[in-house]
C-alpha cells in the first residue's frame, strides 16, 4: 500500500505530484525554452514564439491529459466547433499558442557525448518516475511481468483505412511492467526499442525468449532479496530464468507454451500430450529441486513451471458452469492473479492519452504520463480523502485537469 498518508483534502493534482513534482515540470520549461531557443538560431527566427512558463506548461499538460478522458482523436479538437470541442477549458489557452509549445516541447533539449542510449530524450523523466512509483508504494509480494493492453480510440478504428491502422499500431518499441496484482499499481516500467544495434536492440537479440529473458532481468533488477512472487506469461516462462531468479530470493509461477517459451532444459515427456484421454482436473507433475513442472488438463493441456508453491498443495478453479475442477495451487494462484490484471486492463486501459505523435520518445512520454495518472489514483482510492469524495477514473481525470489549468471549479462533471 501507499508509504505516505495523504490529508483528507488532498486534490487530484497532489496524488499526481507525487510522480510528477514541480521541480520535472520547471525542468521542462527550462529545457523546451533552450531547444525553441537553439532551433531558432539554425532555421531562423520566430516572432510568434514566447518563452514558455510553469503555468503554461500545467496547462499543457492538462490539455493533452484531457484527450485520455474524452477520447478525441486529435487535442487540437477541443478548440474547434465540433462534437469534441470543449469551450470551458478552450479559454485558457489559444490554439496558436498550445501549437507553439508542441512543436518545441522537449524534456532533453540535447544530447550530451555520453549518451548512447536512444531514448535520451525522455530517460531523466523515466528515472524520476521510477523513484516516485519507488517511494510512495510498497507492492504485495505477488507481481505480474506483462505488457499493458492500450486502448486505441475507437471511434478513429471505426472510420480510418486499413492503411492508417496498420501504420498506427506499428510501434517502433514495447512497454512492459512489473505490476502489484492485488491493487493493480505499475511498480517499475521498461521501455525496449524494437530497432537498435545497441546491446538491447533485437541486432543482438534475434529470438523473442533472448529478449524476453532480458526484459524480465531489467524489471526485476530492484526486487531481488524481497520474497516477491512474480508471474509471467509464456513468452517469458523459462527454466534457466526462473533459477537465476531464485538466486536472488525472487520466486516465479509461469505459464508455460512448446511454441512461445524456451523450453531448454525440460522432460520432453511433460512436453508431450499424452495419447491417453484425460478427465478435467487430472495433472502430472515433476521435480528438480524446488522447480515444479506442472501439466494440468482443463479441455485442453496446460503447463505451469513454478518455484514458489508446493505441487502436492490443493487448490481449486471455480467455473460457473462446471462448478469446482480440482488443481494444483500454483495453478489456482495464477489463474486468480491474472485475472485481476485482466480485470485492470479493462478499467483503465481506456485513459491513456489520445494523442499520438510521431517521436518515439514522445509517445512513451505520453504512455508514462497515463501510467503516472493510473497509479496517482489507485493510490487516492486508498486514502482517506476517497472517502470524503468518491470520484470515479474518470471524474478523477477531470479534476486533474482543472487543476492543471488553474480552473477554480474543480468538481467533476457527471
Amino acid at each position: 500500500g501507499p508509504t505516505r498518508k495523504m490529508p483528507l483534502t488532498a486534490s487530484a493534482m497532489d496524488f499526481f505530484q507525487l510522480f510528477v513534482p514541480d521541480n520535472v515540470l520547471k525542468n521542462m520549461v527550462v529545457q523546451t525554452n533552450m531547444y525553441a531557443k537553439k532551433y531558432q538560431e539554425r532555421f531562423g527566427s520566430d516572432d510568434a514564439w514566447i518563452d514558455v512558463t510553469l503555468t503554461e506548461m500545467k496547462a499543457f499538460l492538462g490539455y493533452m491529459i484531457s484527450t485520455s478522458i474524452h477520447h478525441c482523436e486529435s487535442v487540437l479538437s477541443i478548440w474547434s466547433s465540433g462534437f469534441y470541442s470543449n469551450k470551458s477549458i478552450a479559454l485558457i489557452m489559444t490554439q496558436s499558442r498550445f501549437e507553439k509549445i508542441l512543436k518545441y516541447f522537449h524534456i532533453v533539449a540535447f544530447r550530451s557525448s555520453q549518451t548512447t542510449h536512444s531514448l535520451y530524450k525522455i530517460q531523466p523523466f523515466l528515472d524520476s518516475l521510477q523513484n516516485g512509483f519507488d517511494s510512495a508504494f510498497k507492492p504485495s509480494q505477488a507481481q505480474v511481468l506483462h505488457e499493458p493492453l492500450i486502448d486505441e480510440d475507437p471511434v478513429f478504428i471505426a472510420t480510418c483505412t486499413e492503411r492508417e491502422l496498420r501504420k498506427r499500431k506499428k510501434r517502433k518499441f514495447s512497454l512492459w511492467v512489473r505490476q502489484c496484482s492485488s491493487t493493480g499499481f505499475i511498480c517499475q516500467i521498461y521501455v525496449h526499442l524494437k530497432e537498435g544495434s545497441g546491446a538491447d536492440g533485437l541486432d543482438a537479440l534475434k529470438n523473442k525468449p533472448q529478449l524476453h529473458s532480458m526484459v524480465a532481468k531489467s524489471l526485476c533488477q530492484n526486487a531481488s532479496g524481497k520474497n516477491y512472487i512474480i508471474f509471467t506469461g509464456p513468452s517469458i516462462t523459462s527454466l534457466n530464468l526462473f533459477e537465476e531468479f531464485e538466486k536472488q530470493e525472487i520466486y516465479c509461477c509461469g505459464l508455460l507454451s512448446t511454441r512461445k517459451s524456451d523450453c531448454t532444459g525440460l522432460p520432453p515427456s511433460m512436453l508431450n500430450n499424452s495419447a491417453t484421454p484425460q478427465s478435467r482436473g487430472q495433472y502430472r507433475i515433476r521435480m528438480k529441486g524446488n522447480m515444479s513442472l506442472i501439466c494440468w488438463y482443463n479441455k485442453g493441456h496446460f503447463r505451469f513451471l513454478t518455484n514458489a508453491y508446493s505441487p502436492v498443495q490443493q487448490g481449486v478453479i471455480i467455473k460457473r458452469k462446471s462448478g469446482e475442477i480440482p488443481c494444483p495451487l500454483a495453478v489456482e494462484a495464477f489463474a486468480a492473479h491474472l485475472s485481476y490484471i485482466c480485470k485492470y486492463d479493462d478499467k483503465y486501459s481506456k485513459y491513456f492519452i489520445s494523442h499520438k505523435p510521431n517521436k518515439t520518445w514522445q509517445q512513451v512520454f505520453w504512455f508514462a504520463i497515463s501510467i503516472a495518472i493510473n497509479n496517482a489514483y489507485i493510490l487516492y482510492k486508498m486514502s482517506e480523502a476517497y472517502h470524503v469524495t468518491r470520484y470515479s477514473r474518470a471524474q478523477f481525470g477531470e479534476r486533474l485537469v482543472k487543476e492543471l489549468l488553474g480552473l477554480e471549479d474543480t468538481s467533476p462533471t457527471h
